[in-house]
């Protein structure tokens, strides 16, 4: 039951990613929910196995960094563009 749960969860916050292009915050949320879905799938997978958890310790130290080096560049496209929107800036240049 609760893989399905995790898997509802996965595809929601792929829907919203999907949907919420526009938004760099809105991205890095739905982001985030993804990553919290699948440490979810790995957690209840790794329960299986009497205390193999270790995979699961690296995989969310490995979401928090790249948790935080999203923010960071939200930060940095704010203070340089003023807002997170994707069509006022020029992806490229």
């Amino acid at each position: 039951m609760l893989m399905l749960f995790s898997i509802f969860m996965y595809f929601s916050g792929l829907l919203t990613f999907c949907m919420k292009r526009k938004h760099l915050l809105l991205m890095l949320l739905s982001l985030e929910f993804i990553i919290l879905s699948l440490y979810m799938m790995i957690f209840i997978y790794l329960s299986y196995f009497i205390n193999e958890y270790y995979f699961s310790m690296i995989f969310i130290s490995m979401s928090v960094c790249e948790g935080a080096l999203g923010l960071s560049l939200l930060v940095s496209l704010i203070r340089s563009h003023g807002n997170d929107y994707f069509q006022s800036f020029n992806i490229l240049w």
